[in-house]
């Protein structure tokens, strides 16, 4: 063990603050949160967990997302001040005594300043947006967080202009099947995501008419895509990146691209936008196509490309496979999150002199 990794080479008490958290199995909400407290937890570390499940968030969190919730529903603002307060207690009850807090989204970084511990900010992706809207807001939070961790180069960058100080880029884990199997038939078009105007699902639809597309997601478009299946469970959303041939990620604006990195992982060649995380997935002409965002007829032609040509998708299907488990296995992801913490640790170690 190296000197720089001293501090986490004993256990620590870790203290995970949420807005999205698995409530029953199968659950789909903060499946990657999940993972890496499970993780974290068999190396030893004691990790509590603070989600809406510990405190009473008045039909904010869930559902499609506080942003989302609070677009839909906007009376609700009138209600967030008291969730925000109910979430900062349940987080000073958990902290006494810990060594570090790990937040997820800006929020939770919000309601960790000022609880004493060490604080890792993880910003999943949309966070960004609300943080560029938000400056008075977001900069203190980025700011005085002893590390920052964001799914990609992209968006890592954009933390600094923001007023991040350390920051560190870390995958969210995601489902890596020990197999996988061949493509059913007849051949078909998945999108597995939000149903929402950033991730091109209307510009997919009108690419893919007279094509099989599988679409498989909510959220505020889901009127104007009725074939769309709504939520489905974790276990069935496996099934469907099998029996897909190709796989279509058309986002204008992605954070990461889990469903991306989860097609990939299938062996599944992908279809996508040179945009935030899929520029760090995607290798274009090798494990997928990229198109640009909103253009319609290029999204027609990749997918044609690759539905008329099985030996073509199965090869990058297989490079992209490849890819993941080289890149984004979570042993190297573990390793940079503890260092995260050490770099977060020893910073708050210093301020205490």
């Amino acid at each position: 063990m190296t000197a720089e990794r001293s501090r986490t080479a004993g256990a620590l008490r870790i203290v995970v603050l949420t807005t999205s958290y698995p409530r029953y199995q199968g659950d789909y909400a903060g499946t990657f949160v999940a993972a890496a407290v499970a993780h974290l937890r068999e190396l030893g570390h004691e990790v509590e967990v603070v989600s809406p499940q510990n405190f009473r968030h008045f039909g904010i969190a869930y559902g499609h997302g506080v942003i989302g919730n609070l677009r839909r529903r906007p009376w609700l603002l009138l209600l967030l001040p008291l969730m925000l307060l109910n979430f900062r207690r349940a987080a000073r009850r958990a902290a006494r005594g810990a060594d570090l807090i790990h937040a997820y989204w800006l929020p939770s970084g919000a309601v960790a300043l000022g609880l004493g511990p060490a604080l890792v900010l993880q910003l999943p992706g949309s966070d960004i947006l609300l943080a560029r809207r938000l400056r008075l807001f977001s900069r203190p939070v980025l700011r005085r967080a002893g590390a920052v961790i964001c799914p990609s180069n992209e968006l890592a960058e954009e933390a600094r202009r923001l007023g991040a100080r350390h920051v560190r880029v870390i995958s969210p884990e995601f489902d890596i099947p020990a197999e996988t199997s061949e493509e059913g038939e007849p051949a078909t078009v998945l999108f597995a995501g939000r149903l929402s105007p950033e991730k091109g699902i209307l510009e997919l639809v009108e690419a893919a008419r007279g094509l099989n597309l599988v679409v498989a997601g909510d959220g505020p478009l889901r009127k104007r895509v009725p074939q769309a299946l709504g939520f489905v469970s974790y276990e069935k959303i496996g099934e469907l990146y099998d029996q897909a041939a190709v796989v279509a990620c058309p986002s204008s604006r992605e954070g990461f691209g889990m469903s991306c990195a989860e097609a990939m992982a299938h062996r599944r060649a992908v279809v996508a936008c040179p945009v935030g995380g899929l520029r760090d997935l995607v290798v274009d002409g090798e494990t997928g196509i990229f198109v640009p965002p909103g253009d319609v007829e290029a999204l027609r032609a990749a997918l044609e490309t690759l539905l008329a040509d099985h030996k073509l998708r199965r090869r990058m299907g297989a490079a992209g496979r490849k890819r993941i488990l080289e890149l984004f296995t979570w042993g190297p992801m573990l390793e940079r999150l503890l260092e995260t913490y050490d770099l977060a640790l020893e910073g708050r170690a210093r301020s205490s002199v």
